[in-house]
């Protein structure tokens, strides 16, 4: 374990998923309102049910987890409650900013409109936020709003996101099966955000491969690479003695890397959803220190908190006592991700100052 209180560390989150982060009492509490039955009675049972069913090496299996939360995510109660709490547990990891991802499309079944289920998370991290304050705590969020790649609403949730831009919607994402579903699909909804000057991160290079990174930058338009953790692909290493002695960049890992596009990597995810089946199954074998020395832009996110049993603390920690990082390592990691933000530049340096002002006070001063 590092040597320092990663938990006191001001955190940024990238890439963490609204339906992927529930208290599994909260689960319990909205399904028996509902009439939802759950796998299991309890939230000890429960959590670790979900965890044990994303924890297959198969994204497919991986999704299907989501079938319970998205269940009790359908009112307008229940997406304030499950929006406020998941600030308010941010906060209580460290995490100082966070962009919230999620898919309105999948809220409607109990009658709420598009804009009526963006407004209700809102309230929701805003009453989170307002409570963080309240407690002498800090935190701000954006949401990153979702379109499902195998259905045919890009372009109306496009609309939709740009729509609320002024009210805490920060930018646009597409996710789900990837494998199949190319962003091309969506190139309407992608040519219309570009003309609004509205930001993009698209899952890309977790289960697929380069040509669904190309894809993701070439109609997506990408900002970011959600995971993108699959461009090793497109790297040709040459190791003798465990040490690269060569190392030759392909065209897209060559556009990624000369422009800086954020790789939003999620270790315990990766592993859960066979993503890097190609290298190993063991953490050790995730290429994030290979992208780290070679100077990729590499940031450190979550995915689905609840389906991983983790927290970006315990994401930082695995990655230290694996790869042997220091808190300086983890503050470029946040340093990264606070200027990878759908922010505006002053905000995005207020983030790194206040990310070089904790990790300074952790460390008592000494770099």
């Amino acid at each position: 374990m590092p040597n320092f209180n990663v938990r006191q560390l001001p955190k940024i989150s990238l890439h963490d998923h609204l339906d992927g982060g529930l208290r599994p009492q909260t689960i319990i509490d909205l399904a028996s309102e509902i009439g939802h039955e759950l796998p299991a009675d309890n939230a000890k049972d429960l959590a670790k049910w979900f965890f044990d069913a994303a924890d297959s090496g198969s994204l497919e299996r991986y999704l299907e987890t989501f079938d319970h939360t998205i269940a009790v995510m359908q009112t307008a109660e229940g997406l304030k409650r499950v929006a406020k709490e998941f600030v308010l547990d941010l906060a209580n990891d460290g995490v100082i900013y966070a962009e919230i991802r999620w898919a309105p499309e999948q809220h409607l079944r109990a009658g709420l409109t598009l804009d009526e289920v963006v407004d209700a998370v809102q309230d929701g991290l805003e009453e989170g936020v307002e409570i963080v304050e309240k407690q002498g705590g800090y935190i701000r969020t954006g949401q990153l709003v979702t379109a499902m790649r195998h259905a045919d609403r890009a372009l109306e949730i496009a609309e939709l996101a740009v729509r609320h831009r002024l009210d805490g919607v920060v930018g646009f994402d597409i996710a789900g099966a990837e494998k199949g579903f190319l962003p091309s699909r969506h190139k309407v909804a992608f040519d219309y955000l570009a003309s609004e000057l509205f930001p993009t991160t698209v899952h890309a290079g977790e289960a697929d491969g380069i040509e669904s990174i190309k894809d993701a930058l070439v109609s997506g338009r990408a900002l970011r690479l959600g995971h993108g953790v699959r461009i090793v692909e497109d790297i040709l290493l040459s190791r003798e003695d465990g040490d690269t002695d060569f190392v030759q960049l392909g065209p897209v890992a060559r556009w990624v890397f000369d422009r800086g596009i954020a790789l939003e990597l999620c270790p315990s995810s990766n592993l859960q959803t066979g993503a890097i089946e190609l290298l190993g199954e063991t953490i050790e074998d995730h290429p994030f220190d290979l992208y780290y020395e070679l100077g990729f832009n590499v940031t450190v996110s979550t995915d689905n908190r609840l389906m991983s049993n983790t927290t970006l603390t315990r994401e930082l920690e695995l990655l230290a006592d694996t790869f042997g990082y220091g808190i300086g390592d983890l503050e470029q990691f946040q340093i990264n991700a606070a200027r990878a933000a759908f922010q505006d530049a002053e905000a995005r340096d207020e983030l790194v100052d206040m990310i070089l002002e904790g990790f300074s006070r952790v460390r008592g001063g000494r770099r």
